[in-house]
This record gives structure tokens, sequence and C-alpha cells, in this order.
């Protein structure tokens, strides 16, 4: 088989049916265009809100849980441990929000070669008093050097520095916080805990994460400053937050920890299953808007191929009876598909790139989302290489139809009608 020839003809043909060519190249590369920028776009919405919400959230989270005991003591009995018991107003076991032991745990921790890095942290509820009034909501101490390192926090920071934090008595305060009770940089808040102990502490910086309910209630510490707020010692941790190298392993991983350490924990799949559910379904309508996208172009292609079959019946024919095979017309009309597919899917990709290119220069403020600027795009290579691998997929399907119906076609029978 001649491949040099087949391809020559191939492109006289195209040449003879110049425009529904390009009408057939232009289906393909607008399809694949608003493939990469539909799917791009997707990708860095999902991105963008992984980043509000996801990579806020540890990879497993160590603590202890208020629950009720597993054991009542009627089941150490031997007369009724093998009876059915009723029991009625069982209350929870009081073993304290404190990680016991929580520096041995944090340096074994710390030695194991899957983890990042390890961020201990205190939460405790407070009062934030303005006058008479009283706002309910959280104070986080944290190791601001490791939690920087871990989750970033700097990035929502929209006034001061988190390093200021290191100074004694000193707090970060949510936007949301801030504006209710009219307070900015440099000003004094009071703290009342729930055991009602008072600290007065120094605003060093406002945050703004985007979520009204976070911003609304949250504040950031230093470790030593919120265990003296609470009245602990420097052992007083109820949180151990651990990010790992590979984060798809949260789950087996934080099943392991669980039993070795007797502590509860949560790995950041089950903590934030609505946004990956999000996330998933997002990706899951771009690519099929894509492919019906580009189905659609199949079509448009076999519709030109099968009409040019008809109307090059002559030329078939004549090919056939001068020593083309079948197989031969078959390759020369899928090549015209190959062809077509090929030139639209590079312009598109490059149409693509551009359409995504002018969506991420969009201007896209808002209040809530401090550091989003524009529009969010993801230019993953990945998706440049499903598309033109669709492309070439798709327009092949399409020309294979029509290659088939010329290859059967009988010499003979077109001569003698002629």
């Amino acid at each position: 088989m001649n491949f040099k020839l087949i391809l020559n003809i191939a492109f006289h043909l195209l040449q003879a049916r110049l425009k529904q060519t390009i009408v057939a190249a232009v289906g393909v590369t607008f399809s694949i265009a608003m493939f990469i920028a539909l799917v791009s776009f997707m990708n860095g919405l999902n991105d963008l809100l992984d980043g509000l919400m996801l990579n806020r959230t540890p990879h497993v989270l160590l603590y202890n849980e208020i629950k009720p005991s597993e054991n009542q003591p009627i089941f150490l009995s031997k007369e009724f441990k093998n009876k059915t018991n009723f029991i009625r107003s069982i209350k929870p076991k009081d073993i304290g929000k404190s990680i016991y032991n929580s520096k041995t745990i944090i340096a074994v921790l710390k030695k194991d070669t899957r983890v990042i890095d390890v961020a201990p942290k205190v939460t405790s509820p407070v009062f934030f008093n303005s006058g008479t009034i009283e706002i309910s909501g959280v104070i986080n101490g944290i190791d601001v050097l490791s939690e920087e390192k871990l989750f970033k926090i700097s990035d929502y920071i929209v006034d001061g520095n988190v390093t200021d934090l290191l100074q004694n008595n000193s707090i970060i305060i949510g936007k949301g916080l801030s504006d209710k009770m009219l307070l900015s940089k440099g000003d004094i808040i009071k703290i009342t805990t729930s055991k009602g102990n008072l600290a007065s502490l120094k605003i060093v910086g406002i945050s703004e994460i985007g979520i009204a309910e976070i911003d609304n209630v949250m504040s950031y510490t230093s470790l030593a400053t919120a265990q003296k707020i609470v009245g602990e010692s420097t052992n007083y941790i109820t949180d151990i937050q651990i990010n790992l190298y590979d984060r798809t392993s949260a789950p087996a991983v934080a099943k392991e920890f669980r039993n070795t350490f007797n502590l509860d924990t949560i790995d950041y799949q089950t903590a934030n299953s609505q946004f990956e559910t999000g996330s998933t379904v997002r990706s899951i309508i771009s690519y099929a808007v894509g492919v019906v996208l580009l189905i659609v172009a199949g079509f448009g292609i076999y519709n030109i191929l099968n009409m040019m079959i008809y109307e090059k019946m002559d030329s078939i024919a004549i090919l056939k009876a001068t020593g083309f095979s079948g197989n031969d017309v078959q390759w020369i009309f899928i090549s015209l598909s190959i062809i077509i597919g090929l030139a639209g899917g590079l312009f598109g990709l490059l149409f693509g790139y551009i359409f995504s290119s002018i969506i991420d220069i969009i201007p896209f403020e808002t209040a809530s989302l401090p550091t989003v600027k524009t529009y969010p795009i993801n230019y993953n290579p990945l998706y440049y290489g499903i598309g033109i691998t669709f492309a070439l997929f798709t327009t092949t399907i399409a020309g294979l139809f029509p290659a088939l119906k010329a290859s059967k076609i009988d010499p003979v029978e077109i001569i003698r009608g002629k």
C-alpha cells in the first residue's frame, strides 16, 4: 500500500471540497476549544474551592471526641454479660479534650517518613467582649511556624503578618468579627473563657477566608497564649494536625493512628466529603459537555464525507478500475477524516488556550474572596492531551463508516450507469 499516494489523493479530494472541509474542521476546532476552556475553568474553580476549604483541613486530625463509653459497667458482670440489658440516661465519659502524652506523640509523628509536618493546636470556645456585648466565638492556639508551613494561613490575612503572633498576648481575628465589634489592627480585645478566665489581647492582624460562618467567629493566637488563657499547662493540646506527602493515603493512615495512639481520628476526605462530591460532579459535567460537542462535530464530518462519496462516485470507480483495491479507497477516506480531525484539533488547542487566557485575566473581585483577583483557570497539559485524543478518535470513527461504504463500490456498475 502506497501511503504517500493515498495521502496525495486525500489532499486533492479535500481541495476539491474546500468549503465543506473548512466547515468540518471549524466544527472540530470549536468543539476542542470549548472543551479546553470549559475543563480548564471548571478545574480551576475546583482548585479554588479546594484552597478555601480542603487545603485548610489537615490530612489527618487526632483529637478526643466526647462520646459515651462503649463498655458499660453492667457488661463487666458475668451474670449479665450475655443477656439483653436496657440502660437509660447514659452520660458521656468525661475524658477531657486534652490529648494525653501529646509531646511524645508529636515526636513520634515527626519521625514518620510519610508525614510532612505536625501542627499541634489548642481549640477553645470563648466570648469576645465589646462593652456590654458578648459575642461567642472560637480561639485557636497554633504553633505559628508549623501552621504556616502546612496551611499557608498568611494567604488569608488581609491586614498584618502571621509572624506577629509570636509576640506575647497577641491575636488575629476574623474580618466578620472585626466588623461587628468595630475593631482594627492595634486595638485591644477582651476575651472570656467558658471557665470564666479573662484576658486582654492585642489585635495584630485581620484574616478573611471568605466563608462568613468562619470569619464571624474564628481567631488565632499562639499556642502558649491559648494555654495561658484557658488556664492549662504547656502540655495541654486538644488537636494534632498532620499533613502527608501522599494525601490519598489519609484514610488508611488515620485508621492506623487511631489504633496506635488510642485517639479519635478523621481524615480530610471524610471531613470534607461534600466538597469532594461537588468537585467530582463539576468535573463530570465539564467532560460530558466536551464529549457531546465532539460527537456533534463527528456527525458533521460523517455527513460531509458521506456527501463526498456520492459526488465522487466516478472518481472512486476510476481509482478501483485503475488498480486501487477497496482497502486503498477505504484508507483514502479515513485519511480525509484524520486530516480534518488533526487540523481542527490543533487549532482547537490553540484557541482553547487563547480562550482560557482571556478568562484568566477577566477581573473577579469580591469582598468574600480577597485573595482572588481573576477567574480561576487550570492550565494542566493533560486537558490538551485529552482534547486532541478525543478529536482524532471522534473524527476517525466518523470517517470509518463512509470509508467502508466507499470501499464496497463496484466500479463496473458505476461506469455502466454512466
